[in-house]
């Protein structure tokens, strides 16, 4: 087995003990340019032989080397990275090169890691299966008919299909979870606050969160500790002090309360059930007590989500004018270079833009993104109330499996 394929933690205790790194990552961007499932969008080969020459030199010398030193990292095309392409998988902004890095590339940067590529995504990060990208769909890396899922698709399907040990996405509503439930891997969304969105490109602003991805929980807590930190650039980034989360893995579980809410078990696969309910069983057995909780208001989440979202998607996308940054026409009126560059928005956007536009709209604003707000507190409430009961709260991550491409179109 190569290195390559060990995960983040082995790869960078190994280069801190003396392995080479140079061909480690000479055989990842060989892997990435050669991937099947279409997850990369851009391959920095030049930046990341000069990355990894840099670390041995700084090794060689002695210098102190960061938790993620030598550690080959992709990173989701709608985070800027300095120098390259930051398209959100989206004509709009094709050909547009980031002129700075965000807040957790800059983390990933002070930690050693080395960033390898872009990953493909659901166009501006709008999508549950990687087929919006206005550069063709990525494809599981185990069955090349179904979805990976999304919007993140792109860097679960780096990590699954051995490419790179870990990445990075972003989650506004489920978009590490799901795509790394359907890969088979481990991602995490953080508790919104707790990392940066400086340098994100937004989709909904009270929702998006930036998490990593591994093959192992450990190598998850790893770059979760790397890149969450404050940060006075985003106004919503929390103060306090970073969590040891690695060393929280070697905690156990026994004693813990685990709070189930069957309600979310309805209408999920029979298979998905199965698996969930021996999941828990694994806790049992490792000394968890599992007890039911009630989130009376589970059954409108997904309502207020699509009001909520493309109600900050349409303020937030309105930026694409034609006459800032990304695609330009030659049009002679404002109108009409508003009109040919909101054109090359891919369908999914377009829709989300419509609802969004409309639910802020005079005389709707307060029945539909008012009242969405408003139950959005509720839900909330309804686990803050959970967990007066328990320490956790389990639930399937997605009602299905990976299902085909096209499916859900």
């Amino acid at each position: 087995m190569s290195l390559l394929d060990e995960g983040v933690v082995a790869i960078a205790d190994a280069f801190r003990t003396g392995a080479s790194l140079c061909p480690l990552v000479e055989e990842c961007l060989d892997r990435a340019e050669a991937d099947p499932h279409h997850a990369f969008l851009h391959v920095d080969r030049d930046g990341a032989l000069v990355q990894a020459e840099a670390l041995e030199a700084a090794r060689a010398e002695g210098k102190t080397l960061g938790t993620l030193a030598g550690v080959p990292v992709a990173i989701k095309d709608n985070l800027c990275v300095r120098d390259l392409p930051a398209t959100c998988a989206s004509k709009v902004l094709e050909g547009w090169i980031a002129p700075y890095d965000a807040h957790v590339i800059e983390r990933l940067r002070e930690a050693g890691a080395i960033l390898v590529g872009k990953t493909n995504l659901d166009e501006f990060a709008m999508g549950s299966s990687t087929e919006h990208s206005a550069y063709g769909p990525t494809t599981h890396p185990r069955d090349s008919s179904r979805s990976p899922g999304g919007s993140s698709g792109g860097s679960a399907v780096a990590v699954a299909g051995g490419a790179v040990p870990a990445s990075l996405g972003s989650d506004t509503g489920g978009s590490v979870r799901q795509p790394a439930a359907f890969c088979g891997v481990v991602a995490l969304k953080p508790t919104y606050g707790r990392v940066s969105r400086y340098g994100l490109v937004a989709f909904a602003s009270s929702l998006d969160v930036v998490g990593p991805f591994g093959r192992s929980v450990r190598d998850a807590a790893r770059i979760l500790e790397a890149i969450a930190a404050p940060d006075p650039r985003d106004a919503t980034c929390a103060a306090r002090p970073v969590d040891e989360y690695e060393d929280a893995c070697a905690q156990t579980i026994r004693g813990k309360v685990v709070g189930v809410p069957r309600v979310l078990l309805e209408g999920a696969d029979e298979g998905v059930r199965a698996s969930f309910e021996d999941a828990l069983t694994r806790l049992k057995d490792a000394g968890a007590t599992i007890v039911d909780v009630d989130l009376p208001h589970a059954s409108v989440a997904v309502s207020v989500y699509y009001l909520v979202a493309p109600a900050e998607a349409s303020s937030n996308l309105s930026r694409y004018d034609g006459v800032r940054f990304g695609a330009r026409g030659s049009e002679a009126s404002l109108a009409e270079l508003y009109e040919t560059t909101r054109a090359k928005f891919g369908d999914e956007v377009k829709r989300r833009i419509m609802l969004g536009t409309y639910a802020l709209s005079a005389g709707y604003y307060d029945e539909y993104y008012g009242k969405a707000t408003k139950v959005r507190s509720l839900i909330r409430g309804d686990y803050e109330a959970a967990f007066e009961q328990c320490d956790v709260v389990a639930t399937p991550t997605a009602p299905t499996t990976a299902f085909p491409l096209g499916s859900r179109t």
